[in-house]
């Protein structure tokens, strides 16, 4: 499922827009035939999150249905047609013309559906319900009772931290390619050092397959702006065509010099006629884990940047071109190099941005919240879409030069947590389901992609042997806020020696993935307390000095990039997450200014 691209043989028609939107809190809408027509319907826009547009959505998460009546060009008929949705979320079912499309399960990565059965010439009627309700065997669960949502006891009851938007959150495309066409690219890149020449030599090794017997030949050829680098006839086994591509003096790709290449696929017919061509940005690069360093092109690299949302006033999660825009200038503003999409794929077009902008992208799922403490069918159902999601996710990313490392889950949920916090003493055999959860995951995981390394995202508290499935240890640690609240020289001593006692043990190089402290913007303290401006500038201060003090340290992430909007508890003020150095709309903190002084000033980051 490759992203829409319109060319010669390729057409891609945008269904953003106002659609037509009711709820339907009481199931009725199947029933009813509601994908005829809906009942009294407001206007909802496509993208959006439904619970931002109107107020008395804000926390209705269940049934919901979008309708839009839109022209089939004329040119396109007897081409196959097929809708593509960026994002969904939670749940969808699809309609065309009053047939039963399809259905698609799991929010933040895109699905598609072949219509050439169901468009018409002419006017067309499209209809989509939408299901976002909370439960415990979704992926991210909700309504539990269980971790964080027994911790934090707020509302909606999420098993996670952010807020648990709905709708059709992504762009829609309708699309259209001839009947034999290019379904699935992959390129794995790699590149060789000459001695006698300044640039190395570049590698590609490309596998696609193609639906349908239309064609004879495919060719793929690696252009460098107007110029023609390398071109092979592509062979085929089985249903898959492959080969390997050699670029001379090749300029590989980084953060200082994000170069792309433009790798085109085309298939002939017989008579040398194009049947369909796809073109896609590849950047050369490596990522590899060696002892306690993460190597972008044999060369340590040193993650400077942010845990991040998509989140924004009005568009809640929304995909918004300007927002990933805005977004990227206050990364490069700041000085930072890089980010992990917590906790759930970011839109395509933030992965593009970032291919182009040099942004380093460590790439999660969405098994934020997973706890193990649980019926044993309930853990299987969580893991089996896990492994949906990791293996989709792996399949639409994998050609992005920005994506360095997959992140399998985000604070899995360690048994009896509270009494870890406490002291007390436990059967540490009760980590044994939640071990060979992750294991499972992350070796699903190997084969589909062995040329980056594969983590997860720490809870405090979490056992060790978790950390150690991983080839990148990645810890969220609040020293001196959520422990040791207030007190930064025990919070900084309690840093330095977990620090110190993972590396001993674990021998790998760790990225502190989450850190930080809330801070009400305005807020100001003279001496620095918690929620204050000043407090959250101490409080990473003294995490950037630890990280310094400490070759081991690949990365530091803070949390989090800009003040998210969460769901409503004692311990959220505003139902929002502070813990921002910008506002939710983007206006900086005194620690982003803070954060810029040392990281423009120090290029390494630490």
């Amino acid at each position: 499922m490759l992203y829409p691209q319109t060319n010669e043989c390729r057409m891609a028609l945008a269904l953003d827009g106002l659609w037509e939107f009711q709820i339907d809190p009481e199931g009725r809408g199947e029933a009813d035939a509601w994908w005829q027509a809906l009942p009294d319907p407001c206007l909802m826009a496509v993208p959006g999150s439904w619970n931002e547009v109107r107020a008395e959505y804000r926390d209705y998460l269940d049934d919901a249905w979008y309708g839009l009546t839109f022209t089939l060009p004329r040119a396109w008929t007897g081409q196959r047609l097929a809708l593509r949705f960026g994002s969904v979320n939670y749940a969808a079912k699809v309609w065309l013309n009053g047939a039963y499309a399809g259905a698609h399960e799991g929010g933040h990565l895109p699905f598609e559906l072949d219509v050439s059965a169901h468009v018409q010439a002419g006017r067309n009627r499209l209809t989509v319900k939408v299901n976002n309700t909370l439960q415990p065997d979704r992926v991210p669960p909700g309504n539990t009772g269980f971790g964080l949502a027994g911790l934090m006891r707020g509302f909606p009851r999420t098993n996670f931290d952010f807020f648990p938007y709905a709708g059709i959150q992504r762009p829609v495309f309708l699309c259209a390619t001839a009947p034999t066409y290019l379904d699935w690219i992959r390129v794995e890149t790699g590149y060789e050092r000459n001695r006698d020449a300044a640039r190395p030599t570049g590698w590609l090794q490309v596998e696609a397959s193609a639906t349908g017997k239309g064609f004879a030949s495919a060719e793929c050829a690696v252009l460098d702006g107007d110029a023609m680098v390398a071109s092979q006839i592509l062979e085929k086994d089985a249903d898959v065509l492959h080969g390997r591509l050699e670029i001379p003096d090749a300029e590989l790709w980084s953060p200082a010099s994000p170069h792309l290449y433009a790798c085109r696929f085309t298939l002939y017919a017989a008579d040398g006629a194009l049947v369909d061509q796809y073109v896609l940005q590849i950047g050369l690069r490596t990522v590899k884990v060696e002892g306690s360093q993460l190597l972008l092109n044999d060369e340590p690299v040193f993650l400077k940047g942010f845990g991040k949302h998509e989140d924004f006033p009005v568009l809640g999660r929304a995909s918004s071109l300007p927002l990933i825009a805005k977004d990227g200038a206050l990364m490069e503003w700041i000085g930072a190099n890089s980010y992990r999409t917590s906790h759930y794929p970011y839109a395509e077009e933030a992965m593009e941005y970032a291919d182009r902008a040099g942004l380093l992208i460590i790439d999660e799922i969405p098994a934020v919240g997973l706890m193990f403490e649980d019926d044993a069918d309930r853990i299987a159902t969580r893991l089996a879409r896990c492994r949906q999601q990791l293996a989709d996710l792996i399949r639409r990313d994998f050609n992005h030069p920005s994506v360095i490392m997959w992140s399998v889950a985000n604070e899995p949920m360690p048994a009896r947590l509270m009494e870890r916090f406490q002291g007390k003493a436990f059967d540490a055999s009760v980590d044994q389901a939640g071990t060979d959860f992750l294991a499972a995951l992350i070796q699903h995981g190997r084969p589909l992609d062995a040329t980056r390394p594969f983590s997860l995202a720490g809870i405090m508290g979490g056992p060790v042997e978790w950390l150690e499935l991983c080839d990148v240890v990645m810890i969220n640690r609040y020293w001196g806020w959520y422990v040791h609240g207030g007190e930064i020289e025990p919070a900084r001593t309690a840093l330095a020696q977990e620090l110190d006692h993972l590396h001993a043990r674990l021998g790998k190089p760790i990225v502190l993935a989450e850190f930080g402290a809330e801070a009400l913007a305005g807020h100001h303290s003279e001496p620095a307390e918690m929620y204050s401006e000043e407090y959250q500038v101490e409080m990473l201060r003294q995490y950037l000095e630890v990280a310094a003090e400490r070759a081991f340290i690949a990365g530091l992430h803070i949390w989090n990039f800009a003040d998210f909007k969460t769901g409503q508890s004692a311990m959220r003020t505003n139902a929002m997450n502070h813990k921002g150095v910008f506002t939710r709309d983007r206006r900086p903190k005194m620690a982003a200014h803070f954060l810029r002084e040392q990281w423009r000033a120090d290029q390494s980051g630490r």
